[in-house]
């Protein structure tokens, strides 16, 4: 991953299995959004392929490529639900855009991606009239109207309180073994990286590479390096 002559990252190989929850983490700068936005075809890699069930992302042409993205859904930092639409209408666009279904199946699915992020009765609501909390699950909800098979979420928790926080990883975990789902997190919370994370992969700043991979818990009790160790044990630390 390159802007030109300056490299955030390189030589990052890994997969992610159907059904899995993967977490991307790593310090401020490191380069966690740059992948996911590399991950979901926002930027093309300067070298090497990104492959997306099965198909190398940047091989196919453009109608492909936007066939094969509509199989996933996306999560943004603050959400980006249109500020002038209610929930409704911002679930229900991808639905009107890439669907031939009529107004009543579009509503009813809408309230039914309501009710699965336990925002039922809140169709008529605007963004500015709920709570930060309720705003992300209403953009979990359009990130799922397509009922997509890929999940990428950037920072979800960010500038949540901790008992929202928890709701949404409570969701995260519920869409994974309720739909098979396969979700892939960028998140520095550590609550939420070991509540939800089956593998976490660390971004090495300084090194400008990965330098672990695995499932959390088991890369606090063995740590691969100084670095990783101090990321997943800071709050501790703190204490």
């Amino acid at each position: 991953m390159a802007f030109g002559s300056f490299v955030v990252m390189r030589d990052l190989t890994f997969d992610v299995a159907q059904g899995e929850i993967l977490v991307i983490m790593g310090g401020s700068g490191s380069g966690k959004s740059t992948l996911l936005k590399h991950m979901i075809g926002l930027l093309r890699p300067s070298d090497g392929t990104v492959q997306l069930q099965g198909n190398a992302l940047w091989e196919l042409d453009e109608e492909e490529r936007s066939a094969l993205l509509r199989t996933t859904g996306v999560l943004y930092q603050k959400g980006a639900l249109w500020s002038t639409m209610t929930l409704a209408e911002n679930i229900g666009l991808p639905l009107r855009e890439y669907t031939d279904l009529n107004d009543t199946d579009i509503d009813r699915i809408v309230s039914l991606k309501l009710a699965l992020v336990g925002l039922r009765g809140f169709e008529s609501f605007y963004p500015h009239e709920i709570s930060g909390g309720m705003r992300k699950r209403a953009a979990l909800a359009r990130a799922v109207a397509l009922d997509p098979d890929i999940l990428f979420f950037d920072e979800p928790t960010s500038g949540l309180d901790p008992v929202s926080a928890r709701r949404l990883d409570d969701l995260v975990l519920q869409l994974r073994d309720s739909l098979n789902t396969t979700i892939v997190v960028v998140t520095h919370d550590l609550e939420s990286i070991f509540t939800i994370a089956d593998r976490a992969l660390y971004l090495d700043i300084e090194t400008k590479t990965m330098t672990a991979l695995g499932p959390p818990e088991e890369l606090r009790s063995n740590p691969p390096n100084p670095r990783v160790h101090q990321f997943l044990t800071r709050s501790l630390e703190a204490e």
